[in-house]
């Protein structure tokens, strides 16, 4: 979309994310449901195994070089997607990757953990989730790398700041390129959201285009209010940023397919994966897309989503998750 386009040109970007990423009929489960729902492939965004967090990357480590780091903090939970991607660009573009990671330390890695070290990021593994003691610890890292002369640049979980969430505000002009180019409309978009950032830059990019439908994150951990406060905050931020004015309005959040929490796998996340494997060949994640999906297809079975909707489910990635 040209004007995103416009509002972004003036502000640092590397190329972490391969793009444009795919957009597609899901032809099958359109049949299978009698709606027209589409996907765009953010799961093949071509680095480090690829998904959402490559888009973030693209403005995260230009604004890390433009500010002098040499080394940079990712913190997640053992089996982070956010940290693999920023290990793979930690590699690409000379940076230091450290990682502080919630849980044990397992003698054998796998899925993601096993990607952060042959990707050679350093790792820190704390026995705990409480979000304070995470961010203790990785200031603490922090404190010990600008004591040893390094430039640190640290980042939240998902990469979720200001200038992270500014890869879905292009990915939101993108989004609009593919509906103009394949003569499609919808009216209803489809995200797992968790840490904010990918929810509130497509608001933003919807608040610059006046794009009339719902954006619906599906939330992965946190309850309706935390996260709606979350993207709005978030979100707000960013049109700070731009100068752009962000209706409240456009903040939709529905937690009923979270289930027991972050990684707590459900019975209708297990369907979804299974489903869009075998009628799709597209792979989805427990922690993430999974559950996203599993609202996609619960929605259409109680009318949620009607037959004259037409709707994109944004897949996000985390498909590495599927062999830890």
């Amino acid at each position: 979309m040209e004007l995103i386009n416009r509002i972004l040109a003036q502000i640092s970007r590397e190329s972490v994310a391969m793009l444009p990423t795919p957009f597609q009929r899901l032809n099958a489960l359109s049949e299978i449901f009698k709606r027209d729902l589409y996907v765009k492939r953010d799961d093949l965004t071509g680095f480090a195994f690829g998904g959402n967090k490559a888009r973030k990357l693209d403005f995260l480590i230009a604004d890390a070089l433009k500010k002098g780091c040499d080394s940079i903090i990712g913190m997640g939970y053992n089996q982070s997607n956010f940290c693999r991607i920023l290990a793979g660009a930690g590699a690409k573009f000379g940076l230091s990757v450290h990682l502080v990671l919630n849980g044990n330390e397992p003698k054998n890695p796998t899925g993601n953990l096993l990607l952060d070290h042959l990707l050679g990021a350093t790792l820190y593994h704390i026995e705990t989730t409480d979000p304070e003691e995470h961010q203790k610890r990785a200031l603490e890292v922090k404190n010990s790398l600008e004591y040893d002369g390094k430039q640190v640049y640290l980042l939240p979980p998902g990469g979720s700041t200001t200038i992270g969430a500014l890869g879905y505000v292009a990915g939101w002009g993108e989004i609009m390129d593919d509906l103009s180019q394949n003569e499609v409309t919808i009216n209803k978009i489809i995200v797992a959201s968790s840490t904010a950032g990918t929810q509130a830059g497509l608001v933003v990019g919807q608040a610059i285009s006046g794009w009339q439908g719902e954006i619906i994150g599906i939330s992965v951990d946190l309850p309706q209010a935390a996260l709606e406060k979350n993207v709005y905050d978030l979100a707000c931020a960013v049109g700070d940023f731009l100068n752009i004015n962000i209706p409240k309005s456009l903040i939709k959040v529905d937690d009923h397919y979270r289930g027991a929490g972050y990684g707590k796998r459900t019975a209708l996340a297990t369907e979804a994966i299974d489903l869009f494997a075998r009628k799709e060949g597209i792979f989805l994640d427990h922690v993430y897309t999974g559950k996203a999906a599993s609202a996609l297809i619960d929605y259409c079975r109680i009318d949620k989503i009607q037959s004259d909707d037409s709707v994109l489910f944004i897949h996000t990635g985390g498909n590495v998750e599927l062999f830890a």
